[in-house]
């Protein structure tokens, strides 16, 4: 779906985040991507979605949206090189990162580069309010919230030995 298919915002509709309506997901992934459009159109959220860095700045530049979640990892551009251009184009969206391989690392650079929150894969739309929320936004939140459990330093070593096992091909030598 590309931005010229979602119907026109209206003018005077507020890009306060507690009113946050539009969202933007830039994932590399069609059946994440495409699950998530689906759960927060069902939510009332008009929906632009893209593949790469340069399907992102292109639909955002005309258009951008109040939330915009970010994968980090994707062919081309990685998700915080367009967090910051996304951020320069619109200072008011507020920005998640998502990741398969996190690092306590990577997501304090993405906070320190101007994202709301960090959230490892997979997640779904109601992780995601939450994640926003949580990152001092101000959006409606489903009436059930659950306490994100904070990673363990065993379940970061796993994410970081599969992330270097994916970076070489799964060659351990």
């Amino acid at each position: 779906m590309t931005l010229a298919e979602l119907p026109p915002m209206d003018s005077k509709e507020s890009t306060d985040v507690s009113q946050a309506r539009s969202i933007l997901l830039v994932d590399d992934s069609i059946v994440l991507r495409d699950r998530l459009a689906l759960a927060f159109q069902e939510r009332g959220f008009r929906v632009a979605m893209a593949s790469n860095y340069d399907e992102a700045v292109a639909i955002f530049s005309k258009e951008p949206m109040d939330l915009a979640v970010l994968d980090l990892r994707m062919p081309g551009k990685p998700g915080l090189v367009l967090l910051q251009e996304l951020k320069k184009l619109s200072p008011k969206t507020k920005f998640l990162i998502l990741s398969g391989f996190g690092s306590i690392a990577t997501a304090i650079d993405a906070i320190r580069l101007g994202a709301t929150n960090f959230l490892p894969k997979p997640a779904d739309a109601d992780d995601i309010l939450t994640a926003f929320a949580r990152g001092g936004t101000d959006i409606e939140m489903p009436e059930a919230e659950e306490d994100i459990p904070v990673p363990t330093l065993a379940q970061a070593e796993w994410e970081h030995i599969h992330r270097i096992l994916a970076d070489c091909g799964g060659n351990i030598s």
